[in-house]
């Protein structure tokens, strides 16, 4: 395993320390884009430079990035640690980085290239027994579950294969291992700007009050970001709702 750079001070990965906004962006060949419902054929190219994105980002205020690398996803190996390695050097941002992490080494380059927090989805749903092995390493605050959730069936490998288990199982069996950080997409939501799930993040909640959690998709207005903020998460993913102007960015900075 590769040495990892200490990140002193670094915030719990759920924002634990009260309701956090974090903008999106999504990589796929080097650029920011956007899906909708995680369909690879319907990305639209939003910034062909990722770092334009953050520094606006970082500019109005906001403290967090979820990074996620699609093509990693896609291929089941981290493939744009480029991106993160500029954005980490000329932001300020707190980022978690997820997409194609297979071994403990991956997460090592990660927090090497700037990263605080690894997003893991896929290899949680397939090797519980590996994530147990890195909350040990890393530490719970340095690991966010990545739940990727279609009609509460939990979805792998960029969100193209059925994981075999809804996601209630899944927080259990991580939970279990030592997890407390958890983002949940939902896909029938992602990219639609038609509401977010409120009512499943509240079922989520209601069967695990004491779980740190993210959600994401569907954001499509401020009063989406409030309600997501009183069902008790912890924050909301945002993207295609800043990228298409229907949320701005100094409403956002007014929530942090």
């Amino acid at each position: 395993m590769s040495e990892v750079k200490s990140s002193p001070g670094s915030p719990p990965a759920g924002g634990a320390e009260g309701f956090q906004v974090i903008p999106a962006i999504d990589i796929i060949n080097g650029k920011c884009v956007r899906l909708t419902k995680g369909d690879y054929s319907k990305q639209v190219i939003y910034y062909k430079n990722p770092l334009d994105a953050a520094k606006a980002f970082e500019n109005a205020g906001l403290q967090r990035l979820h990074l996620v690398d699609l093509d990693g996803a896609k291929a089941g190996s981290i493939k744009n640690i480029k991106v993160l390695e500029n954005i980490a050097a000329n932001t300020k941002l707190v980022i978690d980085f997820g997409g194609g992490i297979k071994t403990i080494n991956d997460v090592s380059t990660i927090f090497n290239a700037g990263g605080t927090i690894v997003t893991v989805g896929s290899i949680a749903v397939l090797h519980p027994e590996i994530i147990e092995e890195w909350l040990l390493e890393f530490g719970a605050e340095k690991i966010m579950i990545g739940a990727d959730v279609l009609y509460e069936q939990i979805k792998i490998s960029g969100w193209l294969v059925d994981g075999g288990i809804t996601i209630f199982e899944f927080i259990a069996k991580m939970l279990a291992v030592g997890a407390k950080n958890f983002l949940c997409t939902d896909i029938s939501k992602d990219g639609m700007m038609k509401g977010p799930s409120v009512n499943l993040y509240k079922k989520i909640l209601s069967q695990f009050p004491d779980i740190n959690l993210v959600a994401s998709g569907g954001v499509s207005s401020i009063e989406d970001v409030i309600a997501l903020k009183h069902t008790g998460c912890n924050g909301a993913i945002i993207g295609k709702a800043i990228y298409e102007g229907k949320i701005s960015l100094e409403e956002l900075s007014t929530i942090n």
